[in-house]
């Protein structure tokens, strides 16, 4: 779907609270309330919108320490294969395919050093995974909420010039 200024401008807005008024909103992004609302109604069912809810420090329900696990996995594992092992554990808050030499990334959350250990221990014993290498978070240097870069994408041969 093709978003306009505008579109972007609301989704921004409720990106950085959802819980405001579509008054509130449309003062912010020079419509109407009734406007804004129709614009909302059809960023959800284009799908652009996919939902609302709450960010939650993750420090406050006690997961105080994060990894990123990489892992090597035997021959063609398939990344579905991958998607279904990761997914019983409630530490793993992401995965994903990535380039270079492994086949995934893990984002892990856990209570302390100790838990992410575990968990990487029981990860690295499934029967597919060859070998995992793993980084501790130290500090978060940037931290964008899933859905708050909504500016339009720059050509980035135009952006230094």
């Amino acid at each position: 779907m093709e978003l306009d200024r505008l579109d972007r401008d609301i989704i921004a807005a409720l990106v950085d609270d959802a819980r405001q008024t579509y008054a509130d909103i449309g003062q912010q992004v020079g419509l109407s309330a009734s406007a804004v609302k129709r614009r909302v109604d059809r960023l959800r069912e284009t799908g652009a919108i996919t939902g609302f809810s709450a960010r939650v420090s993750p420090q406050a329900l006690g997961w105080t320490t994060e990894a990123y696990v990489e892992l090597f996995c035997q021959g063609k594992t398939k990344p579905s294969d991958i998607a279904l092992a990761v997914a019983r554990f409630p530490e793993v808050v992401a995965a994903a395919t990535i380039t270079g030499e492994a086949d995934a990334l893990l984002h892990i959350r856990a209570t302390d050093v100790r838990h992410v250990e575990r968990v990487i221990e029981r990860i690295a014993a499934m029967a597919f995974v060859v070998r995992t290498k793993s980084s501790i978070v130290l500090s978060r240097l940037v931290d964008t909420p899933a859905g708050a870069a909504v500016a339009q994408p720059r050509n980035e041969s135009t952006a230094s010039g």
